[in-house]
């Protein structure tokens, strides 16, 4: 990807244009950080790119942005521009091309983010401090904080990002700024709500990024299921670190430190996360954590605040129940795909369900053990677990099992069909999926093995009604 990029710069040059890598690249490169992937800055036009490089895309024509494909990699290159004023707080209204470099840089968001590089020369172009706010580990806007801000209501959840990310601190300005403005962030479309807090949650920070989102004020308006875990009260014979606020963040901090294993090639958990790549991890977070998972640690006790009471102890009766059906409006509010809000659903409703291992009959067991994603509901518990009371006895049982059962064992083959019924003598109908059901459960209970033993269980289990009796 560098190589290519460097190519296009020095194409750019060669054609008579200015040229520079610019923004997140710069920053990575200049923190000892592998960038994954390099932006282009340049005084060409939108056209003129197109006219210098073959093979592109206007993936962002009102803004001067293109994407050039060589080398089979892709590669943004945006023309030098000032901005006019942002009427709906995203976008400008009007756009003035310009070949002068610093008016670019200079309505960027953050000084670490307002770098310029040139790789043929290797020499570094600064003209607002970025470098010396990396130096110092600072967060700071370019230019007025409000303005910037006004601009994009979005670069607030951006600044807290950025903080958590790398573990730099706000400015004060800039920090403060976002405290009076945080309520306007709603302003902002969902979907990027949405897409920023998956970046805060996966990137290996969340529990830093999620405290800072209500330092800045900014978690009530977007999460104020969240902001209200603060001070619920657990009892403590189960939950001696604190309340569900301080048990959630700690969850978040074992999931971050998860993360960091996973990528350095330890996985304290043992958990094969290539088997579940995801399907639901289309935002390119990486294979752990998947974004149910980090929404299922985020929501899973979300339905105690509302459940709460003290009787012979503190109890959250049925906030399993409770919370999923909060974490459906959460995900719902933020546009989550019905996939991922029905996995989140499921995470939160059977995050309790663990506790009943023991006594779980072998057909119940199996068909908790293969549900869809069940890497995640297993990960979920050893998170709980860790943030609590730091047993894992059960976690450990549910992992034998899954080590111990043969796939066949877990899924196996149906003994019967419903022509098996038909012939039996049943009439077709909704009796056909409680028969099959039971058969299925028989099976996994090791009741019956064969198919004519199934058929023999059925005729003494199910009793054959009349054609006039189901009129």
């Amino acid at each position: 990807m560098k190589a290519t990029a460097i190519s296009i710069v020095r194409k750019l040059r060669q054609e008579g244009y200015s040229a520079y890598f610019a923004g997140g690249c710069v920053r990575d490169q200049l923190m000892g950080i592998t960038p994954k992937d390099y932006d282009v800055a340049t005084s060409a036009l939108p056209e003129q790119v197109m006219q210098v490089f073959p093979h592109t895309v206007a993936v962002g024509a009102d803004f001067g942005v293109v994407l050039v494909l060589s080398d089979g990699q892709q590669v943004e290159v945006a023309t030098f521009r000032s901005d006019g004023d942002y009427a709906d707080g995203r976008h400008p209204d009007e756009v003035i091309y310009t070949d002068d470099a610093r008016l670019d840089v200079r309505r960027r968001d953050f000084t670490i983010n307002g770098l310029l590089w040139d790789p043929l020369t290797e020499t570094l172009l600064d003209y607002v401090g970025g470098r010396d706010d990396i130096r110092n580990r600072v967060i700071r806007t370019i230019g007025d904080p409000g303005r910037r801000f006004r601009e994009d209501k979005l670069r607030m959840m951006r600044a807290a990002r950025f903080s958590a990310r790398f573990g730099f601190e706000l400015e004060a300005g800039t920090r403060n700024t976002i405290q009076v403005l945080a309520d306007q962030i709603l302003q902002v479309s969902k979907e990027r709500l949405r897409d920023e807090l998956i970046k805060i949650l996966s990137e290996g920070y969340a529990s830093r990024g999620i405290q800072l989102l209500e330092t800045l004020r900014l978690l009530r308006p977007i999460l104020p299921e969240i902001s209200a875990l603060q001070g619920v009260e657990q009892p403590p014979e189960f939950h001696p670190e604190g309340d569900v606020w301080v048990h959630t963040l700690l969850m978040l901090q074992l999931m971050d430190e998860t993360k960091r294993d996973w990528v350095q090639g330890s996985n304290p958990a043992a958990t094969d996360w290539a088997a579940i790549a995801a399907p639901d991890n289309s935002m390119g977070t990486g294979i752990y954590p998947s974004i149910s998972l980090t929404l299922g640690v985020l929501l899973h006790d979300v339905g105690k605040p509302q459940t709460f009471e003290i009787k012979d102890r503190i109890r959250f009766n049925n906030h399993c129940e409770v919370g999923a059906r909060m974490a459906i409006q959460i995900c719902d509010r933020l546009r989550f795909t019905n996939r991922q809000t029905e996995r989140v659903a499921q995470l939160v409703r059977d995050h309790l369900k663990f506790k009943d291992l023991p006594q779980m009959r072998p057909a119940t067991l199996k068909r908790f053990l293969r549900q869809e994603g069940f890497e995640e509901h297993l990960e979920l518990h050893r998170l709980d677990c860790l943030g609590s009371h730091r047993n894992l006895d059960l976690w450990r049982m549910a992992k034998d099992h899954l080590d111990q059962l043969a796939p066949e064992e877990i899924r196996p083959a149906p003994l019967i069909s419903g022509d098996d019924l038909i012939a039996l003598g049943y009439q077709p109908g909704s009796i056909f999926k409680e028969i099959l059901k039971a058969v299925e459960d028989a099976q996994l209970d090791l009741l019956i093995t064969t198919r004519e033993e199934a058929l023999r269980w059925v005729e003494r289990s199910f009793e054959r009604k009349s054609t006039a009796s189901q009129v």
